[in-house]
């Protein structure tokens, strides 16, 4: 018996792996760029980078009042409560390493010297 000849059919597998000639060129290219363990994910929506996703659940009036504010300084609002958020999050920072600067000067080494002992003449 004779093979039989797949002629010419569409998905012939010669066909098929002529076709999967896998390109290592592009394929490195991509490697390279590709993060090593992709914390680049916006599939749930949770991180992006290095950055991470909060939701801010705000009453009506205060969403309106965020939005006006925005719009007055041509910002989206997710913008400018970002740029808020970042804001007070600097000054807290410089806020309590003021307070820390304040304990620590408390803290130093104070010498208390009798009056009455500089009063006397030092024997000679």
């Amino acid at each position: 018996m004779k093979p039989v000849n797949p002629g010419r059919h569409r998905n012939s597998p010669t066909k098929e792996a002529e076709a999967v000639v896998e390109d290592t060129e592009l394929t490195s290219y991509l490697r390279a760029l590709a993060p090593e363990n992709d914390p680049e994910s916006t599939g749930t929506g949770k991180r992006f980078g290095e950055a991470q996703v909060f939701q801010l659940r705000m009453n009506l009036i205060a969403c309106e009042q965020l939005k006006d504010a925005a719009a007055e300084r041509n910002l989206s609002p997710q913008a400018l409560a970002q740029e808020w958020i970042l804001e007070r999050l600097s000054w807290e920072s410089q806020a309590n390493s003021a307070q820390q600067r304040r304990h620590e000067e408390a803290h130093t080494d104070e010498f208390r010297f009798d009056a009455n002992a500089w009063e006397q003449p030092v024997p000679r």
